[in-house]
């Protein structure tokens, strides 16, 4: 099945990192070990089913708000609470599913919002705002591999590679909504089109990576970007009206169907732990006495 092959990628996904800094990040698991906290979920396939739930319902429910009641205020309030899930997040010491999970929600939201106004309200097109994201998540990415020598979502054991990931989470949000607008508006494929196109894309690494043994980072995050588009393109399917293509079930009540399923997941996840990541033990070298 794909998805078991995606979740394949991700549970081997490993870069030696050239400076592992663990100070303030681990627990003691025994004598002369130490047991490494880590704050993010393992791949699985729960992971992309709620990843994906997300970004579509972080489309519509961004839609509802911004045509729902004052525009400004809808990205205020959306800002405002993406800043407290934020500090929710790093405020943990471990990976929580619904506080990791909510963190993701509000990205999707307030993420939506942002890569939509520079194009409604600065008139930037969305062809320009693609390259320009992709530039911003290219920058991020460099930097936080020269900075940690490794990309690998299990190593999120330091504060500095936290802030790393979601910069990198941010960015590739953005960057997957200004793809999908630009798929289905610019280029006039559509929202199920656009959806069909970025399932396949979605697919596609684990593809490459059983046939001709592509990285398995690059795997990764390139099925995590195409998360974006390929969420919000069939939420606007089904949320949008007749006349643009959609089938008109209206957004309130997509955005409130998603949030049950995703609601209904991260609880059974909470309880069932399946998606938390086996910390790794690292054993202190004992210091002989002196002679």
């Amino acid at each position: 099945m794909c998805y078991h092959g995606l979740q394949d990628i991700g549970t081997r996904l490993y870069l030696k990192g050239k400076n592992e800094d663990m100070s303030g990040t681990s627990s003691v698991a025994g004598h002369g070990t130490r047991r490494l906290v880590t704050k993010v979920p393992e791949v699985t396939v729960y992971f992309w089913i709620v990843k994906l739930l997300t970004t579509a319902m972080g489309e519509a429910t961004s839609d509802y708000l911004v045509y729902h009641m004052n525009p400004y205020l809808a990205v205020v309030l959306g800002g405002i609470g993406f800043v407290a899930s934020l500090i929710l997040q790093f405020a943990v010491r471990k990976y929580i599913a619904r506080v990791y999970w909510l963190l993701v929600v509000m990205v999707a939201i307030f993420g939506t919002m942002v890569a939509d106004a520079t194009h409604i309200v600065l008139g930037i097109p969305y062809y320009v705002t693609t390259i320009s994201f992709a530039v911003i998540l290219t920058v991020v990415l460099t930097t936080w591999y020269r900075s940690e020598g490794t990309l690998s979502i299990h190593s999120i054991y330091t504060r500095r590679r936290e802030m790393f990931y979601w910069a990198t989470v941010l960015a590739t949000f953005a960057l997957g909504t200004a793809t999908g607008d630009m798929t289905a508006m610019t280029l006039h494929l559509g929202y199920f089109a656009s959806g069909v196109v970025f399932a396949v894309l979605f697919l596609l690494p684990w593809l490459l990576r059983r046939m001709f043994g592509l990285n398995e980072v690059f795997c990764f995050w390139f099925a995590y970007i195409m998360t974006r588009p390929l969420g919000a393109s069939f939420a606007d399917w089904f949320g949008m009206p007749h006349s643009v293509g959609g089938l008109q079930y209206g957004r309130g009540l997509v955005s409130i169907v998603l949030t049950v399923f995703i609601v209904i997941l991260v609880a059974y996840l909470t309880v069932t732990r399946k998606d938390v990541q086996r910390e790794p033990v690292v054993r202190r070298q004992s210091r002989q006495p002196a002679r």
